[in-house]
């Protein structure tokens, strides 16, 4: 099967859109339940019904069935809030309810409210069980050769990774810790993934903007399927230097290649890109003219669903 770009895009971008689907935008946010916190009166996530049901009669957690909602009512502050939900998801991970708690990272991320608060943190690997917005960094390298040709810094991610093991990768990504900055964040990561120096990193990284989708979950991912993750990632560029090899700094990535641009689409094509890397990808294209309107009949469709609007609270 050969994947075309807008195919990218809809494999990462699931959701429905209720400007263009309304009739599977309906039945499909008439199948979830909410997820909100007390005195906030909007939701903060969309959840399986498989999984409400799990939380009904916890304490810390109120169930109404006939508007689809469920409410955090543990706490007035995020500290409390946030030892509500860890104690909730501790309990279930001892019980073994949810596969994606097996891999329990130790690592929270921030769920935030209409006014940017904080409202409470959640471990990572339960963040989609809970539908709520997440937050990571993924950085493009790049050289340029003697010649002026564009080359991309192309990591294959470890095939004994439980999530997307094997398939190939942006050159840095990673999720943002509650209280990290997207730099921070990205610097970190570079070191951990790519043994990329600091000082290399924070002279020569440039912010690009931000990719936003709503992404459905599939047996690719781990553990249960058919979650909602909805996602904002922050996007950076890094050009290197020809002397500057990338060079795995952890367990995650099994080697990196320098492809050309035709090389980096006839992977995308065959569906080797993790799905949110494909539509980072996607991204650099755009923003360094290689892909145009010209030579992308789905140009319109493509940039906009890059950036989509969630119906969620985000920074």
């Amino acid at each position: 099967m050969v994947l075309s770009n807008l195919d990218l895009v809809a494999q990462c971008d699931g959701f429905p859109y209720h400007q263009t689907d309304p009739t599977s935008y309906l039945a499909s946010i008439n199948t979830y339940y909410q997820l909100r916190v007390s005195d906030h009166d909007y939701a903060l996530g969309y959840m399986l019904p498989s999984v409400a049901e799990v939380f009904r009669g916890i304490p810390n957690w109120d169930m109404d069935d006939e508007d689809r909602i469920l409410t955090l009512t543990g706490g007035s502050t995020a500290a409390e809030r946030s030892q509500a939900v860890e104690t909730t998801l501790l309990a279930m991970r001892k019980t073994g309810h949810f596969k994606v708690l097996d891999k329990w990272r130790g690592e929270l991320y921030a769920v935030y409210g209409r006014d940017k608060e904080l409202l409470f943190n959640v471990e990572r690997s339960a963040s989609p069980l809970l539908g709520v917005v997440t937050y990571g960094v993924h950085l493009n390298a790049y050289t340029r050769t003697s010649d002026g040709e564009l080359k991309i810094w192309t990591p294959r991610r470890a095939r004994t990774k439980q999530t997307y093991g094997g398939m190939l990768d942006n050159a840095v990504a990673g999720g943002i810790s509650s209280g990290e900055s997207p730099f921070e964040s990205v610097v970190r990561e570079c070191a951990e993934e790519a043994s990329l120096s600091e000082e290399l990193v924070r002279g020569k990284a440039k912010a690009s903007g931000s990719v936003t989708y709503w992404y459905i979950r599939d047996e690719r991912a781990g553990g249960e399927t058919n979650l909602m993750q909805p996602e904002c990632q922050y996007i950076y560029d890094l050009e290197l230097p020809e002397e500057v090899i990338p060079k795995p700094g952890d367990d995650e990535v099994e080697e990196f290649y320098l492809w050309s641009v035709e090389e980096v689409q006839e992977a995308m094509r065959k569906g080797e890109f993790k799905p949110n890397c494909a539509m980072v990808v996607l991204d650099f294209f755009l923003r360094h003219g290689i892909l145009t309107a010209e030579n992308e009949k789905d140009y319109i469709e493509i940039v906009s669903r890059l950036h989509r609007r969630l119906e969620f609270p985000t920074l």
